[in-house]
């Protein structure tokens, strides 16, 4: 039987660059020579095309940056054209969102990759379903994927209070966190060094590596980019 390894991608909010991060994270790992592909469970916001078609933009970007072989449709389970809330998006469309068919769909789109980079919605609590006496979140969801998580933050001005609050979180969940990137992070400013070295010293875990604006390759050595995957 094959086995793949993974990482599930999440942030402390909404916008932080997932997207962006997770391509970073395939391609990088595609050079390495590793066969890494990228699952994304659920996508609100789709993209509207000059001939009213509709594109999975997080998933074509990641693909166009990453050189997959492979339709972005066949990397979602489910999409939705507004850039709301699953639960919300879901609920506007009449779709009753299936947590099986996710984690099926996964199973199925892995067999062909020894790597899988699985990117969320929103940040690590951001409603999937929500009924009149229950709710399930993105939180439950990595738990129900049997999966470890590497958080994605913001550089800049209130990282360490959305990490802190995040990582709390996470661990009171019981999932594991195998590290944080900072994205939008600039070298220069003294108060994104400060929050990468108070990140680190208020959580005790490891910034494994920092993207600037712009940057078009992940730095990080090989070693440690695979032990961010995980059976």
């Amino acid at each position: 039987m094959k086995y793949t390894k993974s990482v599930f991608i999440t942030a402390t909010g909404t916008d932080i660059g997932k997207t962006y991060v997770s391509g970073l994270i395939v391609k990088k790992m595609r050079e390495l020579g590793l066969n890494c592909g990228y699952f994304k469970p659920v996508l609100s916001g789709l993209i509207k095309n000059a001939d009213n078609t509709l594109t999975p933009g997080d998933c074509k970007h990641v693909i166009d940056v990453s050189g997959l072989n492979i339709n972005p449709e066949k990397c979602l389970s489910y999409s939705f054209e507004e850039a709301v809330s699953p639960h919300l998006a879901a609920n506007r469309a009449g779709v009753n969102i299936d947590i099986n068919k996710i984690i099926v769909d996964y199973k199925e789109l892995s067999k062909y990759y020894d790597y899988m980079v699985i990117e969320g919605a929103g940040g690590v609590t951001c409603p999937i379903i929500v009924n009149d006496n229950d709710y399930y979140l993105m939180s439950d969801l990595i738990k129900d994927m049997n999966q470890s998580v590497l958080i994605v933050a913001d550089g800049g001005l209130g990282t360490i209070n959305s990490v802190l609050t995040t990582v709390e979180y996470v661990q009171n969940r019981d999932i594991e966190i195998k590290g944080i990137i900072l994205n939008n992070y600039d070298s220069e400013s003294f108060m994104h060094r400060d929050n990468l070295l108070m990140v680190e010293k208020m959580t005790g875990l490891s910034v494994v590596s920092v993207v600037e604006k712009g940057q078009t390759n992940l730095q990080i050595v090989k070693d440690k980019l695979e032990s961010l995957f995980s059976y």
